[in-house]
């Protein structure tokens, strides 16, 4: 957890011919400079929701996202998702997350249902994926937490660098588990599938399935 939370009072008005993962890293970056303070770690993110090379601002009213969710409607988008940590040395360091986000074609009242959430307010594109939008979004590719705003691979990266150290591995092990019937034996797994059983073809494709 931060030991204090401060809002970085800069302009994040887009420069003229600004790109949209450009804009998002110089953000970040100016919102960790704005509070960086000697000795401490400064961690500073910013969100852009994209349409092509378009920009969607964060949504302020009502009409800003009932436009901003018009235009994601039925088709894909960028989410770009910038971090910036400046450590105690004041050495900055940056990472970039980019997801693809694909809404379903929103109807008139899922669209006008989700404005009378007011989940919209302040979020970029006028969604958050974290609340009612979840169920409008057809498809995610890249990272959920950082369409969220804050995505959690490329921070803890940041933070370890930021002390020093090597982010520690996560280790998982899965195992498959014994599907009833199946021989467990070296033989039978190196049965043809000429000579095998069908109760045996069944298993060897069963397993394959579960890994």
């Amino acid at each position: 957890m931060p030991d204090a939370v401060v809002p970085a009072d800069i302009d994040e008005t887009p420069h003229k011919g600004e790109l949209p993962a450009d804009h998002a890293r110089r953000v970040a970056a100016e919102k960790a400079a704005a509070v960086a303070q000697p000795g401490d770690l400064t961690l500073a993110a910013d969100t852009v929701v994209s349409v092509g090379r378009r920009i969607l601002p964060k949504a302020e009213s009502e009409a800003d996202a009932k436009a901003a969710l018009r235009r994601l409607s039925g088709r894909r988008h960028r989410v770009h998702s910038a971090v910036t940590l400046i450590d105690a040395g004041g050495h900055a360091r940056h990472r970039l997350s980019t997801s693809w986000v694909a809404f379903k074609s929103l109807s008139e009242a899922e669209l006008e249902a989700y404005l009378a959430s007011g989940d919209w307010h302040g979020k970029a594109g006028g969604y958050a994926i974290q609340g009612r939008a979840e169920a409008l979004i057809r498809a995610i590719s890249g990272s959920y937490s950082g369409v969220m705003g804050l995505p959690l691979f490329e921070t803890r990266a940041l933070l370890a660098a930021g002390r020093g150290q090597e982010p520690v591995p996560f280790h998982r092990t899965t195992r498959v588990p014994k599907l009833p019937g199946c021989p467990t034996n070296q033989n039978a797994r190196r049965a043809t599938s000429r000579t095998a059983a069908p109760s045996d073809r069944r298993c060897r494709t069963e397993r394959s399935h579960a890994r």
